[in-house]
């Protein structure tokens, strides 16, 4: 998925959405230190950014230099280039030494991660027993009943172009491997549910939906999922007037946990 990243970066960067504070609250309220988060598979940096505000140091890695390109450069936000399975030394020499990370979140990257792997990894960074992990996606935008009749026609068309990950955010990430306790005050690791809303025309919408990687894939396979009949129809649902704003609200759903004893 990388190459596909690398080939999207920029859209990207522009079309998706950041994450409400509110998510970033509640994970924080979750953690008894507020010293280290590491963000795993930070692409452009949309939550380290939130997270540097709430936690001393902040490490993002990606495996797609690309994306890292359009972080925002925080004075407490280091950003590290990865392969796609790291190794723990790797890990202990780049981003933090074992026992001695407060979070680590995951934005709308989990289902791209070796579970097996991941978990050993997350096992090892973590601080034992006050460890959190956060992982988190959001689905597809809602706008309102006309422009959500035709994005999900679209959506069933671009079925074929998703890699097969893409089921679980499908499934709001119910399905994921999520080895981890309760954190403090709850009764279960979620889904918790959040929004994220977003102002945008016709224009943003559109690019928001070329960032998809199955938009990316399927014009590599010599398909266009926006025809003109398509983009007439989002024209019409619009209302007729591509520049008028609309709020998008991305659905948001958040598994939590505690590493265990």
């Amino acid at each position: 998925m990388a190459e596909l990243f690398r080939k999207q970066a920029e859209k990207y960067a522009e079309a998706r959405p950041t994450y409400p504070p509110e998510l970033f609250q509640f994970i924080a309220s979750k953690t008894a230190r507020h010293d280290l988060c590491w963000d795993v598979g930070t692409g452009s940096g949309q939550a380290a950014v939130s997270l540097a505000e709430l936690y001393k140091s902040v490490v993002g890695t990606d495996t797609s230099a690309e994306q890292l390109a359009y972080a925002p450069r925080v004075a407490n936000v280091r950003y590290v280039h990865t392969g796609p399975t790291p190794s723990l030394p790797f890990l202990h020499g780049h981003v933090a030494a074992p026992s001695t990370v407060d979070l680590i979140t995951v934005a709308q990257a989990f289902h791209w991660l070796d579970p097996a792997s991941f978990h050993a990894q997350a096992r090892s960074l973590l601080r034992p027993a006050h460890g959190v992990l956060a992982a988190w996606c959001y689905t597809v935008p809602t706008v309102d009943p006309a422009v959500d009749s035709v994005r999900r026609r679209l959506y069933a068309e671009s079925g074929p172009y998703w890699a097969p990950e893409r089921r679980l955010v499908d499934e709001e990430y119910r399905n994921v491997e999520f080895p981890v306790d309760p954190v403090q005050g709850e009764e279960g690791t979620g889904p918790f549910e959040f929004v994220s809303e977003r102002e945008m025309d016709l224009g943003a919408y559109l690019t928001y939906i070329r960032s998809w990687s199955a938009y990316q894939t399927a014009q590599e396979k010599g398909v266009e999922l926006l025809t003109e009949s398509t983009v007439g129809d989002l024209v019409e649902a619009w209302g007729g007037n591509p520049e008028a704003v609309k709020v998008v609200k991305f659905p948001i759903f958040l598994r939590i946990g505690r590493v265990r004893d």
